[in-house]
C-alpha cells in the first residue's frame, strides 16, 4: 500500500543522504526492473500500473493510479512501474583484466552511459573518487539502462588504490600518445578525469602513460570530447585489438 508516508520517504530518495538512511533507491520503468531479476539487487516492493507485466518476479507487487505514479516518479513522463530497492553492501572485484577509473565524474548521465559502455565491452569493474556521482542517483540509474546490474562500482580513495595497483595507470588526457599508436598492456587501469578538469594533479603524478584521441576534422576549434564519447571511443579501440 502506498502510503503518506512512503511518498515522503521515496521523494527523498534523491538526495544520497536519505538513500544512505534509508539504504533504499528507486528503479523506474518495467524494462528496468525486469534486469533486476537475475542480479542480486533485492527488490523491497514494486507500485505500479502495470503489475501483470512483472508477474515473474517475485516481489510484493501494489497496483496504483497514474496520479500515485507520478508522487514517487522522478521522471517528467513517469514509467510504469517504480520499485523500491535495497542498497546492497559494497564489494571489490580482484584482478580484473581491464578497470576504468573515474576521477570526480560529476554528471550522472556521464556516470550512467560509463556504465552502459562498461557492460557492453565486458568490463566488470568501475573505481570511483569519493565525489564522483553516486551510483544510485535517480539519474544515474535511469541512464544505465539496466547495465547497473552487472557492472561493479567500487567508491575508494583514488591515490591510495592507485599507489598500490599492481598494473599501469593509464590516463586520458588532451596531450599524451596517440590513442590509434599505443599498445595497450594485457591488464592496466584506465584513468578518466572530471568533465571540467581532467585529473587531478595527485592523481595524475601516479599515471604511467597518458593516451589522447587525435584529432582529424580541419576545424581545431573543438575544446574537448564529452567524457562519456570519449570512453567509448577508447574502448572500441582497446577491444578492437583483441
Amino acid at each position: 500500500m502506498l502510503t503518506a508516508h512512503k511518498i515522503k520517504v521515496f521523494q527523498s530518495l534523491d538526495k544520497k543522504k536519505f538513500r544512505q538512511k534509508y539504504n533504499l533507491f528507486l528503479v523506474e520503468g518495467n524494462k528496468i526492473i525486469s534486469e533486476l531479476k537475475n542480479s542480486p539487487y533485492k527488490i523491497k516492493e514494486i507500485f505500479s500500473i502495470e503489475p501483470s507485466e512483472l508477474s515473474f518476479l517475485k516481489s510484493e507487487t501494489h497496483l496504483i493510479t497514474e496520479r500515485d505514479l507520478k508522487k514517487i516518479s522522478f521522471l517528467k513522463t513517469p514509467k510504469d512501474s517504480v520499485a523500491v530497492v535495497e542498497i546492497p553492501e559494497t564489494k571489490f572485484l580482484q584482478h580484473p583484466k581491464i578497470q576504468i577509473i573515474l576521477d570526480g565524474i560529476q554528471d550522472p548521465g556521464n556516470l550512467g552511459t560509463i556504465i552502459r559502455l562498461c557492460d557492453w565491452f565486458g568490463i566488470e569493474q568501475i573505481i570511483c573518487s569519493q565525489d564522483t556521482v553516486d551510483l544510485y542517483n535517480p539519474k544515474v540509474i535511469q541512464s544505465t539502462k539496466g547495465s547497473f546490474t552487472r557492472v561493479n562500482v567500487f567508491y575508494t580513495d583514488l591515490e591510495e588504490f592507485l599507489q598500490k595497483s599492481d598494473v599501469p595507470n593509464i590516463g586520458t588526457d588532451m596531450t599524451g600518445e596517440n590513442l590509434y599508436q599505443y599498445h595497450f598492456p594485457e591488464r592496466f587501469n584506465l584513468i578518466l578525469g572530471n568533465e571540467g578538469n581532467g585529473m587531478r594533479p595527485n592523481v595524475e603524478k601516479l599515471v604511467s602513460q597518458n593516451i589522447t584521441i587525435p584529432r582529424f576534422g580541419n576545424n581545431k576549434s573543438t575544446e574537448s570530447l564529452n567524457v562519456s564519447m570519449a570512453t567509448g571511443i577508447i574502448l572500441g579501440q582497446i577491444f578492437s585489438k583483441f
